[in-house]
């Protein structure tokens, strides 16, 4: 494996020119190609024609590696037990297991973060009774689209505490599921749940 230097340069086919340019290898801020994140000061090889990153050398991966797992990290709450029972409850209304409850918290948060009429009325369920209550559980979502969802919904529902929007999302998810029995998200979660089985 070569290792290239800052200043470098080696011919890459450029996606964005569409031929074979000379690129040379500079420190940039690079982002994901979905959008979800940003790789700060990694080493990549620009095209000297159009000045897009057209090369990420192999020595650049590790780096690449450790972005993503950051991004993977789970988001914590604390939460009272009853709300991981209702969580619980909404599942097996579903017909599934407890292991469906994160695909359960990742399609309601990222509806709700598509949804911006919706988002701006969940912040109402942090005044019920069901809201409160000792934090006595840990509830983890893993996911990259997680985070850019959340940080989406906490803008749009003005809900900045963490814990109190995942609360809120519990909530909806109550009132969707369990007490309403809404068919359109029932249906929904029914075809991601086979789907995933």
């Amino acid at each position: 494996m070569k290792i290239f230097k800052v200043g470098d340069s080696q011919k890459a086919i450029c996606e964005n020119c569409r031929s074979l340019e000379n690129a040379t290898f500079k420190l940039r801020d690079v982002p994901f190609s979905d959008g979800s994140g940003l790789i700060k000061n990694v080493l990549v090889g620009v095209c000297d024609k159009c000045d897009q990153v057209s090369i990420l050398p192999h020595q650049s991966t590790p780096v690449v590696k450790k972005q993503l797992e950051a991004q993977r990290k789970p988001i914590e709450s604390r939460l009272p037990a009853h709300m991981v029972d209702i969580l619980n409850l909404a599942t097996l209304e579903l017909g599934g297991s407890t292991d469906f409850v994160q695909y359960l918290m990742k399609f309601y948060i990222h509806k709700l973060a598509s949804d911006e009429r919706s988002a701006k009325t969940i912040a109402r369920f942090l005044k019920s009774e069901l809201a409160t209550g000792k934090a006595e559980k840990r509830l983890s979502l893993k996911g990259r689209q997680i985070y850019a969802d959340i940080e989406l919904l906490k803008a749009t529902s003005r809900i900045s505490n963490t814990t109190d929007l995942i609360k809120s999302v519990i909530l909806k998810i109550n009132d969707d599921l369990l007490v309403k029995k809404e068919p359109k998200p029932t249906r929904q979660l029914k075809d991601i749940m086979a789907s995933v089985a």
